[in-house]
């Protein structure tokens, strides 16, 4: 199965240019604890960080710098990992294990943002694979049951 078939395409994004309030409102707005930092370019929207709640609390808050001093590219983690729609949500969940990242923004073949695929995506696709796995598992024993009666 590919990343694209089961990652969420309403990413929560926030341009470059945008303060750190901005993004903090984005996330309380839309109950996400990351923003996508995008850039528009000509071909399209394309991502180039991202800002997570605990970046702003330990980069920011801890550190008691004023929210309005910095920038959303002080803050954000900008070697960001990527997956193509195409790719193997297998592949995907290794990158993200070496890699030590929950979430990963979706691209496609230009580059630009067409989704994110996260850990909760991950669970949510295993959770769903096992309870068919026990359905068919309990298909099969009510048929061997029928046989015996």
């Amino acid at each position: 199965m590919t990343v694209g078939k089961v990652c969420n395409r309403q990413v929560t994004v926030v341009d470059l240019d945008e303060s750190i309030e901005e993004a903090v409102n984005l996330m309380r707005r839309h109950h996400v604890g990351d923003v996508v930092v995008t850039h528009r370019e000509p071909d399209g929207i394309k991502p180039v960080g991202i800002l997570t709640d605990r970046d702003i609390v330990i980069e920011v808050l801890a550190e008691e710098v004023s929210l309005s001093a910095v920038g959303i590219k002080d803050v954000m983690s900008s070697e960001l990992l990527t997956s193509t729609e195409s790719d193997s949500i297998f592949d995907t969940i290794k990158r993200m294990r070496t890699k030590g990242v929950r979430r990963m923004p979706v691209v496609d073949s230009k580059g630009c943002l067409v989704g994110i695929f996260t850990l909760d995506d991950a669970i949510d696709m295993i959770c769903e694979l096992l309870g068919d796995v026990v359905g068919t598992m309990k298909s099969g024993f009510n048929r061997e049951r029928r046989k015996l009666d």
